[in-house]
């Protein structure tokens, strides 16, 4: 090891995430044949095959899944230790990789993307739609930086206080959720109550990989439910459907007042005592003290901004 390149940790991160030679070439911008030699360079450091061919790719052995979680302890020290003190967004040409919750694109990209290209031209945002694995990602810190919902309220399962303590966090917007109808819906002759709330048949949207809403929780604690005709992923198809049914669909009220726009609805408050929630930017505390992640840090918080 006295004349290890600490390059080849590169090779056997992204080695051990694609379990493929073509696919590591390929991220790694080398040839296969390049990254073939770095993996025989790297059986030898480590006395041991590392990984085996099987049909599907290749499969880690026992002793490369032991590197891992010391591998990327060590990889992000190097970067901790290689990291510039300042940062110069003119000059940058960093990608951040950032996972969001669907809803939460229009409440905050055009707020500070505008900023972001005057400042720094070259810099790419990679977005992914927040998932089951989003948590999992951050902590390992395979993303920069995550938007998602969390509640305020104590009846949540996804309640603030349930974000790892490896994470820190800001909320950036304040939500609530509202009931949209179409404009002829029958319930318009009837008291806007629970028993009538509770009467229809509603459409539900689920995003970002949420399986339990803060509605349907405080619901179920009085032994109530919901009456879910159709659950669906698309924001739009679903207010195009209400428009077109006497399905009631409940959705966060600020994307909802930039969506319902193009539909012809009647937005309702949700007759269920709850506490707003909101949008809330989360990252790992390795990257606190990095200028860049920092700068992108400020300019989202200080161009979304809270404002009730």
């Amino acid at each position: 090891m006295n004349h290890f390149d600490y390059n080849l940790l590169r090779v056997l991160e992204i080695l051990l995430e694609e379990q493929s030679v073509t696919a590591a070439a390929s991220r790694l911008h080398l040839s296969q044949s390049a990254v073939s030699k770095q993996l025989a360079k790297l059986r030898e450091t480590f006395d041991d095959q590392l990984f085996e061919r099987t049909a599907h790719g290749l499969r880690a052995t026992p002793r490369a899944m032991q590197l891992a979680p010391q591998l990327r302890q060590v990889l992000q020290q190097l970067d901790q230790f290689t990291r510039p003190s300042s940062f110069d967004p003119s000059l940058s040409q960093r990608v951040f990789r950032i996972d969001l919750v669907e809803t939460a694109y229009s409440l905050t990209y055009p707020f500070f993307m505008p900023d972001l290209l005057a400042q720094a031209p070259n810099i790419t945002l990679n977005s992914q739609t927040w998932n089951q694995e989003s948590i999992a990602n951050l902590l390992r810190c395979d993303i920069d930086m995550a938007i998602c919902t969390r509640e305020w309220d104590e009846r949540s399962q996804l309640h603030i206080n349930t974000i790892p303590g490896e994470l820190n966090y800001i909320e950036l917007v304040r939500d609530r959720p509202v009931c949209l109808i179409r404009k002829e819906h029958p319930l318009l002759q009837e008291t806007w109550d629970l028993a009538t709330f509770l009467k229809y048949r509603h459409l539900q949207v689920t995003f970002g990989g949420i399986e339990h809403w803060l509605l349907d929780e405080v619901l179920s604690l009085q032994h109530l439910k919901r009456d879910i005709a159709v659950n669906m992923t698309d924001f739009y198809s679903a207010m195009s459907l209400c428009e077109q049914s006497d399905l009631i669909l409940c959705a966060p009220a600020r994307y909802t007042a930039k969506m319902s726009q193009h539909f012809d609805l009647l937005t309702l408050d949700v007759p269920v005592m709850v506490e707003p929630g909101g949008y809330v930017l989360l990252w790992h505390k390795h990257f606190e003290l990095d200028p860049s992640h920092r700068w992108l840090r400020e300019l989202i918080i200080n161009n979304v901004g809270l404002d009730g």
